[in-house]
């Protein structure tokens, strides 16, 4: 395999492959969002007008008119819809369960046209797992968003050398779950793992029999790999997870990774913003931190990546997703939106505004709640920032967003010798009080210091949080730092939930508060 990806690095193909990658860099820096929208949402209306939902909401209608029309009447006819809005309406009549307790589930012309085959499975934080439909026609959307974000890399990298090295796909769960028929479920990076093309099994790491061990088994495996083969040039995978891969090649190598994984050009992360993170990785690194890009994917769609050389991520809606923003301020206390929320199309967004992200999809999803939730920087192009979730602390009335709590635990890293790698809070409600529980990788010192850093963080961030701060509406913050891995076993413990994609979440979402109670009680115990 070592001798297919060097082939491939001979200076002829390495002059072929760089000036496709312009090309193709080219061609996406040309492409028009707005025009590309229009397309979009027509090419899924006129696709879906013979399904079951088409049927319902008038799309052999909607399909015949001018856009500004049909969408004018798209959005009249289709509601806003969440995730059990749709298993309500659509899929759970398609649902049966196994004698094994498995379900299994057959979507025939129901909100896409022909039989679903796959479905990504996403447990989120506090739900039942979901079945998130996922057709064919998305994974190759996702597969040419993918070749695009390599290319715009390779065509701003000229001394780049990841086209003749490997990477290392930091994974969740990579079973899959046979429905049977030819229909299966499982983790997304599973779905995408197995059914990758054959070309790329040379240039991608782990192999199965490591993929599959159990998470502190895997670990230490790819711990061990990526330190003692210098081809593997990338990694991917979320914030917290790659910094623990990392951390275990320091003990196991005993340098600095600046000089123990001299090899390693590019990280690529997403699922969670990388800012609570930013101080650990340069200190893993001294100085000597390999290029950084975060993308935007999702179980429903390619939402956004970073090009090299940007701050920020771009919107990319080119990959078979038609979107739409609600205004985070229209969110319930829930944070949904109600199903007649008024959504806009890209071409009204405005600079500075925080929206819970709506997608219609070539995977059968219509003017679907998301979850995500993103502010524009930057109309042109289209800068964002992923600012979390729509869940936000709002136990106390606050409206204390994810992306502030976030750039609050960015600042008590950069203050003393605080280094919070992951961290959850929530609301004491009887105390009137916000939880924080920090897992720092070494002791920070004064817990009541970093309650006044996070304290005024936050004032200085949300208006309302500091308000009802000074008239004692909300109290100061109570700060617990967790031993390095109790936050892990934790989640390993009581959410039976570990490794690879899953995430924890950095605000309790449950409407009790029980899960920072729960994680506050586990942690009292170290």
């Amino acid at each position: 395999m070592a001798l297919i990806r060097r082939a491939l690095w001979t200076p002829p193909l390495q002059g072929l492959i760089r000036h496709s990658a312009a090309l193709r860099a080219q061609r996406f820096l040309e492409r028009d969002p707005l025009s590309a929208q229009r397309a979009i949402f027509q090419r899924l209306v006129c696709a879906a007008d013979g399904t079951r939902f088409g049927r319902d909401h008038d799309f052999p209608v909607l399909a015949r008119l001018p856009y500004d029309q049909a969408y004018d009447r798209f959005r009249q006819r289709v509601p806003i819809r969440t995730y059990q809005d749709f298993w309500d309406e659509y899929f759970q009549a398609g649902c049966r369960t196994g004698i094994d307790g498995k379900k299994r589930i057959r979507l025939e012309d129901v909100t896409w046209p022909g039989r679903m085959s796959m479905f990504c499975e996403t447990s989120g934080t506090t739900a039942p797992t979901k079945y998130i439909p996922f057709s064919g026609q998305m994974f190759d959307e996702n597969r040419r968003a993918a070749t695009d974000m390599i290319a715009c890399y390779l065509a701003a990298q000229s001394t780049s050398r990841i086209g003749s090295g490997k990477i290392l796909y930091m994974s969740g769960s990579t079973e899959l779950n046979d429905m049977g028929d030819g229909i299966c479920s499982g983790d997304m990076s599973a779905i995408t793992l197995r059914f990758r093309p054959r070309w790329l099994n040379p240039f991608v790491e782990p192999q199965a029999h490591v993929s599959v061990l159990p998470w502190e088994e895997k670990l230490q495996a790819m711990a061990e790999l990526l330190i003692n083969d210098p081809d593997i040039r990338v990694i991917s995978g979320v914030p917290p997870w790659i910094i623990l891969l990392l951390k275990r090649c320091a003990e196991l190598g005993g340098r600095p990774l600046g000089e123990l994984l001299p090899h390693l050009e590019l990280i690529i992360h997403g699922g969670t913003s990388i800012k609570p993170y930013r101080s650990e990785f340069e200190a893993l690194f001294d100085g000597r931190l390999p290029n950084l890009l975060e993308l935007l994917p999702s179980s429903e769609a390619f939402m956004a990546f970073q090009q090299q050389g940007d701050e920020q991520m771009r919107l990319t809606p080119f990959y078979g997703a038609f979107f739409e923003f609600v205004r985070f301020e229209d969110l319930d206390g829930q944070g949904r939106p109600p199903r007649d929320a008024e959504a806009i199309p890209l071409e009204q967004v405005q600079v500075g505004q925080r929206y819970a992200v709506i997608l219609s999809t070539c995977s059968g999803l219509w003017r679907y709640h998301i979850g995500d939730t993103i502010r524009f920087t930057s109309l042109a192009p289209h800068f964002i920032e992923f600012t979390g979730r729509d869940r936000f602390l709002d136990k106390l009335e606050e409206k204390v967003t994810q992306g502030e709590v976030e750039r609050a635990i960015a600042e008590l890293n950069d203050f003393g010798r605080w280094n919070v790698r992951e961290f959850m809070v929530g609301a004491d409600v009887q105390a009137r009080r916000h939880v924080w529980v920090l897992a720092a990788s070494e002791d920070g010192g004064n817990v009541d210091q970093a309650a006044d850093v996070l304290d005024a963080a936050l004032c200085g961030m949300n208006a309302d949080y500091a308000t009802f701060r000074s008239q004692g509406r909300i109290n100061p913050p109570q700060v617990l730092v967790a031993g390095e891995g109790a936050i892990y076993e934790w989640s390993k413990t009581v959410r039976g939930k570990l490794g690879g994609q899953t995430k924890i979440p950095h605000i309790d979402p449950t409407a009790d508060s029980s899960m920072i109670a729960s994680l506050r009680e586990f942690a009292g115990r170290g």
